[in-house]
């Protein structure tokens, strides 16, 4: 508990410095800070439309947010939640464009495990190639990322476009995340069921990790890779399998994204929201619902720098970088902290060894400073 409490409390404290040093930039380039800051945020609430696509935008930094933040959890960089989103979009695609006659519930449920499958795979890739060869798993989820970029370059651009070359066709109704009642009921905002499935992935997350000998397993594993094995864990499948989790939750981002929030596939780009989930996940201290939270407040931020920059002079790049100063003091704050433990650790050594030092020094002659100065007397 005390330990959920210090990260929040180095969340808060990382956000409240961003904006503090978003207004400064505000006021370097002549804007009114409070001006920006009230349209920005009011950009994101100021009605039941922009608060859904608030949580439209969230919705993906969710899942990628998770993937990132398990794969930390377990002692894994996880940096590839942008190509396992972009294999599990595609899977997703292809499968919604090529059984669109399927009932829709059955549609939906094979998109769903063709994303998750397609991204667990990516994600298994650079796993094995940690465990079997050591080979650094940011060196590989970096490559799998091209790879990811290239597969969907070709694929979408020789077999699922429809008229421009630069995106594929688009995805059908049968076959997206969107629906209508919960369009009209949120007055044409974005958000979709890729909102329900972030959740449901933020609480099993959780109780994998809190309420399950595999999450404990993986846990150990993070916390002390040599110790484990000598405990039997068997750390080499530990890291696949928490490669494959990572990779599978990327991979429903990807779902969520390009079958919900979008309604096709744009060839040539590597998808932000996967490095963006890096942010997110160091933002809410790597736990499954400080993720969430974090989302919720990025994607807060996103949907309102356009109605800031609408209605004042502050440019939209002001807002990612205020995203950029909040990760970096959220870095500092891990790297202070890590300082502050090695200097109280130095101390309480030094300490103890003072304390040995005057345990083990001889004890002072019993009978006292008189009999010490008679004895003196007596050789003179």
């Amino acid at each position: 508990m005390k330990k959920d409490l210090t990260g929040i409390y180095k969340s808060l404290g990382a956000v409240i410095l961003g904006l503090i040093a978003g207004g400064i930039l505000m006021a370097a380039i002549g804007a009114n800070p409070f001006k920006g800051f009230f349209y920005l945020f009011r950009g994101g609430i100021q009605s039941i439309e922009r608060i859904g696509n608030v949580f439209a935008i969230a919705t993906t930094l969710i899942l990628t947010g998770l993937s990132v933040a398990f794969a930390f959890r377990t002692g894994l960089f996880n940096i590839g939640a942008a190509g396992q989103m972009l294999i599990g979009g595609l899977c997703a695609t292809i499968v919604g464009l090529s059984f669109n006659s399927l009932p829709r519930v059955i549609l939906l449920a094979a998109m769903f495990l063709a994303a998750l499958l397609g991204g667990a795979i990516w994600g298994i890739i650079p796993g094995f190639l940690k465990a079997k060869f050591n080979v650094h798993e940011v060196v590989a989820t970096i490559m799998m990322n091209w790879i990811a970029y290239w597969v969907v370059y070709y694929v979408i651009r020789n077999n699922f476009t429809a008229g421009l070359e630069t995106e594929s066709a688009s995805i059908p109704a049968v076959a997206q995340l969107r629906m209508p009642w919960l369009t009209n009921l949120l007055n044409g905002s974005y958000l979709n069921l890729g909102i329900v499935i972030a959740i449901v992935s933020v609480i099993t997350i959780k109780f994998i990790l809190d309420r399950t000998t595999l999450g404990f397993e993986l846990k150990a594993v993070g916390y002390n890779r040599h110790a484990s094995r000598f405990a039997g864990i068997k750390v080499n499948r530990s890291i696949i399998i928490s490669m494959m989790i990572a990779g599978g939750l990327a991979g429903l981002a990807g779902l969520t994204y390009y079958t919900g929030y979008s309604i096709n596939i744009q060839i040539g780009l590597l998808p932000t929201q996967g490095f963006d989930g890096i942010a997110v996940a160091l933002l809410g201290a790597t736990s499954p619902w400080g993720v969430f939270f974090s989302a919720a407040f990025f994607g807060l931020l996103h949907a309102g720098k356009g109605f800031m920059s609408a209605n004042t002079s502050v440019p939209p790049q002001i807002s990612d970088t205020i995203i950029a100063i909040i990760i970096y003091f959220t870095a500092t704050s891990l790297f202070i902290e890590n300082m502050v433990k090695k200097l109280r650790t130095r101390r309480a050594d030094r300490k103890a060894m003072k304390a040995g030092a005057v345990q083990s020094s001889p004890p002072l002659d019993e009978s006292g400073p008189e009999n010490n100065s008679k004895t003196g007397g007596d050789e003179q």
